[in-house]
């Protein structure tokens, strides 16, 4: 039993960009070369997905046809189970999402499987032994879980945090026919429900990000305007989403979005709990302002600024207005 099989996820004939963050999260606990990583494609219409799965760490896909194209629980969960019984991977991937909820727990109950959910680290101990890293106490510290004597092992990886690979690969292409149950409802059409606010983080370049150092709603608006006048996307940590002040949307953090696009990140009175520095470990410059100058934010960021939110943010306006 060698081996890593990374289930991929698609919406409406597209691969959910998940899938190939799942392939990135395989490169961090591959042994060796001979430690081939399979990505397999559950649709049906598999093959019209291969070319986008093809990229740079895939060894192999297979492909394999399901009766609809729309998520069902118990096909994804014959599928994944006959594929890992055909496979006999020692680490199955997939996304902590909603499709994983209907048939992930039931699947690791039933193989007596290691299991661990929104997973956003994983590395090997010095023992070789896979390792995963996942929130615990309401993301309030970062809880690591291994899993002794467990053959199988599966992984729910939170989305946005490992960056997609770059570059393409050809990958040996293997079909899979296996019985399958046909589905037992039928879509009627998709519909994406949206909050209000239809921002989505994880993609923004350039974030101007307020913390509980505002001190109070009626801020909000003041630094808003200031990221307007930056050309920033204004962001928050969890302090000010869990207040209402801004959106959940615009969190940044483990229990919020990943800055996984974000070139410059400009953190105003933000302590920098770990929680919050977990969603900005791809974020190439980041500058800190805080008038506490031992605040943790000062220990990730390129550029520092101990001071007053305040006074920064109307130099800052002046000389963009």
């Amino acid at each position: 039993m060698s081996g890593i099989l990374v289930i991929a996820e698609q919406r409406r004939g597209e691969l959910r960009p998940v899938s190939l963050e799942l392939v990135s999260a395989a490169q961090t606990v591959r042994r060796s070369a001979s430690d081939k990583v399979t990505v397999a494609l559950i649709a049906q219409q598999p093959e019209r997905l291969v070319s986008a799965a093809s990229v740079a760490g895939v060894d192999e896909i297979v492909t394999v046809p399901a009766a609809v194209d729309d998520y069902e629980p118990e096909i994804l969960e014959a599928a994944v189970s006959a594929l890992i019984e055909a496979r006999r991977p020692s680490l199955v991937l997939l996304a902590h999402s909603v499709d994983s909820f209907g048939y992930a727990a039931a699947l690791a109950a039933k193989g007596g499987c290691g299991f661990a959910t929104d997973v956003f680290k994983l590395a090997s101990a010095d023992d070789g032994a896979l390792v995963a890293t996942r929130g615990g106490y309401g993301q309030k510290l970062s809880v690591e879980v291994d899993f002794p004597g467990k053959e199988l092992v599966l992984i729910a990886v939170r989305a946005g945090v490992f960056k997609p690979p770059e570059g393409a690969a050809s990958p040996a292409i293997t079909m899979l026919e296996i019985a399958v149950p046909g589905a037992r409802t039928s879509s009627v059409r998709f519909m994406e429900i949206s909050s209000g606010d239809d921002i989505d983080m994880s993609g923004v370049e350039f974030i101007l990000a307020v913390g509980r150092g505002i001190g109070e709603q009626a801020n909000v608006e003041r630094f808003r305007e200031l990221a307007a006048a930056m050309g920033a996307t204004l962001g928050c940590s969890r302090p000010v989403a869990d207040a209402g002040w801004l959106p959940k949307s615009r969190q940044i953090g483990q229990s919020g979005k990943t800055a996984s696009a974000c070139k410059l990140y400009v953190a105003m009175g933000i302590s920098g709990a770990i929680q919050h520095l977990a969603g900005m470990k791809h974020v190439s410059t980041i500058v800190a302002v805080n008038s506490d100058a031992g605040a943790s934010i000062f220990s990730v960021a390129k550029y520092g600024v101990v001071a007053d939110i305040f006074e920064i943010a109307d130099a800052l306006q002046s000389h963009f207005n």
